[in-house]
């Protein structure tokens, strides 16, 4: 008798929408779809999840979500600053009730770093950490194959260590924190003060003239076209962002760190500066074992992927 798992949902919610899919014990999605965010909070936010269940999922099929915020090990949506009205949120019994299925509620980047050691870039690793560089930095840390979670279920908001405690405003309202200078945002912000500083004019060119909408991708265009300033630029960055993973490293020493996130899409002139970076910063690194850093493998779906290996453990 095969000792396999069945299908099961995945759902990944998020501040603008709802992905859904039916995974199979293979890691492969047999079916899909996506919903806006609701707006109208937890009433609004469980119809709309049950609604997209009931389209997908196999009977029977047990459910696993991820959600962007506080997840506590009940799966409370504490706080979810990106999901409208949601606050202190049973999320994980209301879904249950209303769907009729087993349910378990995790945070967004925890279970995008399960689907990532299961089916993508950290497959087989015992201890991977998973660093997503987007509007802010969340992180997800995998220990034998579990999802860590600490002694509340809050662990691995990595974006919120103090780097510097006189540095950028943080958009939580603290001062020198990680994704303040690290996040996908940090670096457009970077690049449209280069460019107010009368410098950058091949970033600024990339966005046709208009500041506004100067981006990290603006700066991976000029630098993909050799320019000297943006990738002087991307490697200011990249050692922002080491300085991260070398606190993390320091704790935890993992067998790789995972990178996600729009700035991914930079490929080597990131990757490059940054393993170079962070081989410079890491204590004794001549007299260690290499720690990769790679970028992930599924893309937008690994937080659904993830949270459909997390609704294995439902029940």
């Amino acid at each position: 008798m095969s000792s396999e798992p069945g299908p099961t949902v995945g759902l990944d919610i998020g501040g603008t929408k709802v992905l859904g899919v039916v995974v199979d014990a293979a890691g492969t999605i047999t079916a899909e779809e996506r919903r806006p965010s609701p707006v109208d909070g937890l009433e609004g936010l469980v119809a709309a999840c049950a609604a997209l269940v009931a389209d997908l999922a196999p009977p029977g099929a047990a459910v696993g979500v991820g959600a962007a915020g506080l997840v506590d090990l009940h799966g409370r949506l504490t706080y979810a600053p990106n999901i409208p009205g949601v606050r202190d949120a049973p999320l994980q019994l209301a879904l249950a009730e209303a769907t009729g299925r087993a349910v378990v509620v995790d945070n967004d980047a925890n279970v995008a770093a399960l689907g990532e050691v299961t089916y993508g870039a950290a497959i087989g690793a015992r201890l991977a950490i998973m660093v997503t560089l987007g509007t802010g930095i969340g992180g997800g840390i995998i220990l034998d194959g579990s999802i860590f979670r600490g002694a509340h279920g809050f662990a691995a908001e990595i974006g919120h260590i103090t780097v510097d405690r006189d540095g950028a405003l943080c958009a939580c309202g603290e001062r020198g924190h990680w994704e303040a200078i690290a996040s996908g945002t940090a670096l457009g912000r970077m690049a449209r003060e280069l460019v107010e500083a009368g410098e950058g004019a091949a970033i600024l060119a990339a966005a046709n003239g208009h500041l506004d909408d100067v981006s990290g991708e603006e700066v991976g265009l000029a630098a993909a076209r050799g320019d000297g300033e943006a990738r002087e630029l991307l490697a200011r960055y990249a050692d922002n962002v080491a300085l991260g993973l070398v606190n993390l490293a320091n704790v935890f020493d993992p067998e790789r760190f995972v990178i996600s996130g729009g700035v991914v899409e930079l490929g080597p002139l990131l990757f490059e500066p940054l393993v170079a970076a962070f081989e410079a910063h890491l204590e004794g690194a001549d007299h260690r074992p290499e720690i990769p850093i790679v970028p992930a493998r599924l893309g937008e779906k690994a937080g659904a992927v993830g949270a459909a290996v997390l609704a294995r453990t439902a029940g």
